[in-house]
């Protein structure tokens, strides 16, 4: 069976874009060309790949399971062409990094600024997903390193080094009742206008936690995805949430924020360095993260 990349692509393509046009213009091939692969396909597997409905080219749930091995293939073919090329020089290459909103906010803009200056000719890419996407991005080689701000973080094909804790907080304005309080208790807490983190965070879980550990709930709360939304909403004056310490170091600073620990034990997530265990180490990979071991420094040290 003769099942080279391009064909590959061709089904990958097609799970996209449905037109046989706009893959022969992607792939720079001719449009009988891509036919002529297409049909190869269903005869060398001996099953029926595509199929035509309304005027566009779907995949069949054989041609669906070949499609995702052949994301997964073509994506090892593009990792093992960068690796060869960046091996032994550091001049050009390309680093694909996915973070979570701490690390990608508050720890990596200074170690990726030092590190570009130091080899200009590399291009690095920062891309802001929550932790499980992170996860299943690298489980995708989607991406080359990932960092993520989590409880716990388990893959059998990843590989995590924690480099940092991250505790949680709790956070209010300095005009909110609370800050009158210098250890609030759970009651105080609940009993304030929360700010709770979206579903897939894990400061969500880890706030649910606490209110079970407690056998607390909430009336009613507010709910956002965004970090930001969050502090400004609490900065208002009415409302409390729990934050990451480092997500909140500037506001306290300034004093538009004030924070204390949350009662019942600290809840603490660590912050990690995450890769494929399949994926080779490059020598620019291998050297980024030697730079960002170097630089980065736990939070709360």
């Amino acid at each position: 069976m003769n099942l080279n990349l391009t064909k590959l692509k061709i089904v990958e393509l097609l799970e996209q874009h449905n037109k046989i046009t706009t893959v022969a213009e992607m792939l720079d091939l001719k449009q009988p060309t891509v036919t002529f692969h297409m049909k190869n396909m269903e005869k060398d597997f001996g099953v029926k790949l595509f199929e035509t409905k309304m005027g566009k080219i779907v995949l069949t749930d054989a041609g669906r399971a070949l499609q995702h091995y052949a994301v997964k293939i073509g994506a090892l073919a593009a990792e093992a062409e960068r690796a060869v090329s960046e091996f032994d020089t550091l001049r050009k290459g390309r680093l694909r990094i996915g973070a979570s909103y701490v690390p990608a906010t508050y720890l990596l803009p200074g170690v990726l600024h030092r590190f570009s200056a130091l080899y200009p000719g590399v291009q690095l890419s920062l891309s802001v997903k929550t932790a499980p996407a992170v996860k299943e991005m690298l489980e995708k080689h989607e991406i080359d390193l990932g960092f993520a701000s989590t409880d716990s973080f388990e893959s059998p094909e990843l590989l995590a080094e924690p480099i940092g804790k991250d505790e949680l907080v709790l956070i209010f304005a300095p005009s909110h009742r609370l800050a009158s309080i210098a250890e609030p208790t759970a009651d105080q807490i609940v009993s304030s206008y929360f700010v709770m983190h979206g579903m897939e965070s894990s400061t969500r879980r880890l706030t649910e936690n606490w209110l079970d550990a407690h056998s607390r709930r909430l009336p009613s709360y507010l709910e956002f995805d965004s970090l930001e939304a969050i502090k400004q909403t609490v900065m208002l004056g009415e409302h409390v949430s729990f934050v990451s310490r480092l997500a909140v170091r500037e506001e306290i600073e300034r004093g538009l924020l004030q924070m204390r620990p949350i009662p019942g034990g600290r809840l603490n997530r660590h912050i990690y360095m995450v890769t494929n265990r399949q994926r080779y180490r490059s020598a620019l990979l291998g050297r980024f993260t030697d730079h960002l071991t170097k630089q980065i420094r736990t939070p709360n040290e």
